[in-house]
């Protein structure tokens, strides 16, 4: 087995907990010269104390892999892309800076990102579109982040939603029945059903304490909504803890994350997540079977199946996307480094996309990474309607993968060959930063490399490159 070397990650660990060496020392068993040794990469990790801090700290063994980089690796090389193309900077520089100080890699993306905001404003600016200055670029992305950040799982709120779910009965087919219950008896809220004239979904008015959920809705999206609702009412002070972690009160960002923790808490309200844990691996994950236990929907069951990161109690760590036909992201999470480009859409040979072509049907994939991490890969297509003829409704993919070591816990590995790495679709991170020369879907040339540009000669490869090997 190789060894490994993660004291960038290891001390960055120690440092959030905010723990001396001697503090964190005593909780490994370990020497204070020892540990600080393994901070400094002069000694590897050992397996005892790789897992004496997945247990104690809840982190995956991933987390210190090197592996865990190819994330901020694609980040970087879209922020420093003028460098690279320019040879200023290698790929193996920002790898080897992205496992040696994460954090401060991070730092560059973060800066890159601003510099590129501050740039698209100064030209609206220009064009005499004014905008205020600061203002966010977009406060959905911003949200994405959020949770990504937190590996889509938060602790204390699941928790809470579990306790509540046990408190007063949550349990499948009497949902609705006991979410009712607590709005009325703890709250006085009504529900009026039906009132759906304003084409909203659901709509509290404070005042009359009435709840109108529209008459469009399954049971199990009222059940979501009032859920919500409850998170809202019983744990606002929450809320607004965890949103001001990372945005000022008052601003739209602080807004939109008080309402996905809220979301967040109803679905771990709904689907409770011991109960949602053990059942998922009694089916193997097999989310249809899980969809019809439950009576919620296959998208909100494959949110809640890629946030069960507890500790001690994981579930598979997915990576869950909803994306359109046009490759236009709406969601992505993740339990794992798996990274989703922000720059011109996603891999086309993703299966992501080959959904569309059978909705209903699950499709299954095993992708390849450009740096070799192989994922298994579940996507369908789910339709909505308004309900009424002629209205338009909304198609979207939903993928959920995980690593493929992790593959065998789920149904729909049966009959693949894990082992074969020619069985796996080589899929990248989109194509303006795919390191996959010879991909004949790529739909811009390669960053940091010349193109091979003969008007004597065509390849199948739409974008050849020039060989610079001396």
């Amino acid at each position: 087995m190789s060894k490994t070397y993660a004291g960038a990650r290891l001390r960055r660990l120690r440092e959030e907990r905010q723990l001396s060496q001697a503090e964190l020392a005593r909780v490994l068993a370990i020497s204070p010269s020892y540990l600080n040794q393994m901070e400094h990469d002069s000694r590897p990790l050992t397996v005892p104390v790789l897992l004496r801090l997945t247990e104690t700290f809840g982190v995956d063994a991933a987390f210190f892999s090197e592996r865990d980089t190819s994330r901020l690796v694609a980040d970087l090389r879209e922020t420093l892309a003028a460098e690279v193309t320019a040879n200023r900077v290698s790929p193996a520089d920002l790898a080897d800076l992205a496992s040696r100080l994460p954090a401060v890699a991070q730092v560059l993306v973060d800066l890159g990102r601003r510099a590129h905001a501050l740039t698209e404003h100064l030209a609206e600016t220009a064009d005499g579109r004014h905008e205020a200055p600061g203002a966010p670029r977009d406060a959905h992305e911003e949200i994405r982040e959020f949770f990504y950040r937190r590996r889509n799982y938060l602790h204390d709120t699941d928790l809470a939603a579990e306790a509540l779910a046990r408190e007063i009965g949550i349990r499948p087919g009497e949902v609705v029945r006991a979410l009712s219950g607590r709005l009325a008896e703890r709250h006085g809220v009504r529900l009026a059903t039906g009132t759906d004239a304003a084409a909203r979904l659901h709509h509290y008015d404070p005042e009359a304490r009435v709840l109108h959920l529209s008459g469009r809705l399954r049971p199990g999206q009222q059940a979501f909504r009032m859920a919500t609702q409850l998170a809202l009412l019983e744990h606002d002070a929450e809320l607004d803890r965890l949103a001001e972690e990372d945005f000022a009160a008052g601003s739209p960002t602080h807004g939109l994350a008080r309402i996905g923790v809220a979301n967040y808490f109803a679905a771990a309200l709904v689907l409770p997540y011991t109960a949602f844990r053990t059942a998922a691996e009694e089916v193997r994950y097999d989310i249809e079977r899980l969809t019809d236990r439950f009576g919620l929907g296959y998208e909100t069951v494959c949110h809640r199946l890629s946030t069960l990161q507890r500790p001690r109690l994981r579930g598979v760590p997915f990576s869950f996307v909803r994306v359109d036909r046009a490759g236009n992201m709406s969601k992505r999470q993740s339990a794992t480094g798996f990274h989703f480009s922000r720059a011109g859409g996603t891999c086309p040979l993703w299966n992501v996309y080959e959904a569309f072509a059978a909705p209903g049907r699950i499709h299954v994939q095993i992708a390849s990474m450009p740096d070799g991490q192989r994922y298994l890969w579940t996507a369908r297509a789910v339709t909505r309607h308004r309900g009424g003829w002629g209205e338009p409704g909304k198609t979207f993919a939903i993928g959920l993968g995980c690593e493929l070591r992790h593959a065998h816990r789920l149904v729909y590995s049966d009959g693949l060959d894990l082992a074969s790495t020619a069985a796996a679709t080589p899929i990248g991170m989109g194509c303006r930063v795919c390191e996959r020369l010879d991909c004949p879907q790529r739909a811009v040339p390669p960053l940091g490399r010349p193109l091979a540009v003969d008007e004597r000669s065509s390849t199948f490869v739409p974008y050849p490159v020039a060989d610079t090997q001396p």
